[in-house]
C-alpha cells in the first residue's frame, strides 16, 4: 500500500493552519491598533455602571451622553471583530475542505483497491482507522501549535511589560547613618514627565523626631508630591531628601515605606471587610482583630465600624453581595485608621485627612 495517501492527509491540513496563523496575527494587530478605542468603550461602561460616578451621571443627566457614546465606539469594535471573524471563518471552512476531500479521497481509494483485490477486507478496515486516527492526531497537532502561536502574541505584551526596569530602584540602607536626625529636605526640586516647569523647586526644611509639621498652600501648589517624593513613589529632579542622615536614594524600599503611615486625600475604598478596609495599612497584621480595633478608634472609625451589621466582618461597598456602603467622610475616617496600623512608623502624614 502506498504511504503517498498518508502524506497527501498530513499536508492536506497544512493550508487550514497557515491561514489560522496568519488570521491570528491580524487579530492580534487589531486588539493592539485599537486599544484607544478599547479603553474608551470600558471608561463610558464605567462612568454608566459605577456608584461613584452614579451622583453627577443623574444631576447632569449624562447617562444619554454617556450611553451614545458607548454604543458608537461598541459598534465600530463589532463591526471591526464581525468582519476579521467572518473571513476568518471562510477560509478556515474553505481550506478544510481540501483535509475533508483528501480524507474521503483515502476512504475512496482504500475501497478500490480492496474491490480490485489489491487488500481485504480486513485490511481495508485497518486503514480506513489508521487514516482517521492519523488524521485526528495531525490535526490536534496543528490546533495544538497554532493556540500556542496565537498565545504567545499576546504574552509578548507581558513579556515586554515585565522586561520593562522599574523607575525606582531600591536601596539597601535599613539603618541611618545619623539616627534620630529626623527629616530633611535640602533644595529639593521635582519636575513631572514632560512638563515644562517644575512642580516644586528649592524646597528645603527640618523636620525633628516629635515635631509637627502643616503644609498650606493652593492647590496644585506640590503638597502631595511632597509627599509622594517622601515615600519614594518619585525621585527629586533637584537635591536630595535624607532620613536619618542618609539619603531615601540608598534607603531599602521597604524598609523605608515601612517607617511611615499615609492617608492621601484620594484614598482607596477597598470593597473588603471593614476590617479588613482598616488591616491593609499593614499587610503582615491584616487579620489582627485587636489591631483593627485600636487603629480605628486613633482615626475615629470604631463608633462607625462597631455598629455595622457584622460589625468589623462587614463588606464595605457594593460591588459584591450583602455590601454595606458608608458616607465619604466615613470612608475618611477607615483610611486614617489605615495609616494608624502602622504602629512602628516614625512618620505618619495627613494629606488633607479632613476634607470630606
Amino acid at each position: 500500500f502506498s504511504p503517498w495517501a498518508v502524506l497527501v492527509l498530513a499536508v492536506a491540513g497544512l493550508p487550514a493552519f497557515f491561514a489560522e496563523a496568519r488570521f491570528s496575527n491580524e487579530a492580534f494587530r487589531l486588539f493592539t491598533w485599537r486599544t484607544p478605542e478599547t479603553r474608551q468603550r470600558a471608561y463610558y461602561e464605567t462612568a454608566i455602571a459605577r456608584e461613584d460616578f452614579a451622583k453627577e451621571t443623574q444631576l447632569y443627566g449624562l447617562g444619554p451622553l454617556f450611553l451614545e457614546r458607548y454604543t458608537t465606539t461598541f459598534e465600530k469594535l463589532y463591526q471591526e471583530d464581525r468582519a476579521l471573524t467572518m473571513k476568518r471563518s471562510f477560509w478556515g471552512w474553505a481550506l478544510g475542505l481540501l483535509s475533508t476531500i483528501a480524507f474521503y479521497g483515502a476512504y475512496a481509494w482504500t475501497a478500490l483497491a480492496a474491490v480490485a483485490g489489491d487488500i481485504t477486507l480486513g485490511e481495508m478496515t485497518m486503514y480506513v482507522m489508521v487514516f482517521r486516527q492519523g488524521q485526528s492526531a495531525f490535526s490536534s497537532i496543528l490546533s495544538a501549535v497554532g493556540g500556542m502561536y496565537e498565545d504567545n502574541l499576546y504574552l509578548s505584551n507581558l513579556y515586554e511589560f515585565l522586561e520593562t526596569p522599574s523607575a525606582v530602584r531600591s536601596g539597601s540602607a535599613t539603618v541611618g547613618a545619623k539616627p534620630g536626625d529626623g527629616l530633611r529636605f535640602e533644595s529639593v526640586a521635582f519636575r513631572y514627565p514632560g512638563a515644562e516647569a517644575d512642580a516644586i523647586k528649592d524646597v528645603s526644611f527640618h523636620l525633628a523626631p516629635g515635631e509637627k509639621l502643616a503644609l498650606v498652600g493652593e492647590n496644585g501648589s506640590g503638597k502631595t508630591t511632597l509627599i509622594k517624593l517622601l515615600t519614594r513613589l518619585y525621585a527629586p529632579t533637584g537635591g536630595r531628601i535624607l532620613l536619618d542622615g542618609t539619603d531615601l536614594l540608598d534607603w531599602d524600599l521597604d524598609t523605608l515605606r515601612g517607617r511611615i503611615g499615609v492617608i492621601f486625600q484620594d484614598f482607596v475604598r477597598y470593597q473588603l471587610a471593614a476590617g479588613e478596609n482598616v488591616g491593609v495599612g499593614d499587610v503582615a497584621r491584616i487579620d489582627d482583630r485587636a489591631a483593627w480595633e485600636v487603629a480605628a478608634d486613633k482615626g475615629m472609625a470604631h463608633p462607625i465600624l462597631s455598629t455595622l451589621p457584622q460589625g468589623y466582618d462587614t463588606q464595605l461597598g457594593r460591588w459584591f453581595g450583602n455590601g454595606r456602603e458608608l458616607s465619604l467622610g466615613q470612608w475618611q475616617k477607615v483610611a486614617l485608621s489605615r495609616a494608624f496600623m502602622r504602629t512602628n512608623a516614625d512618620i505618619l502624614v495627613l494629606d488633607e485627612p479632613t476634607a470630606s
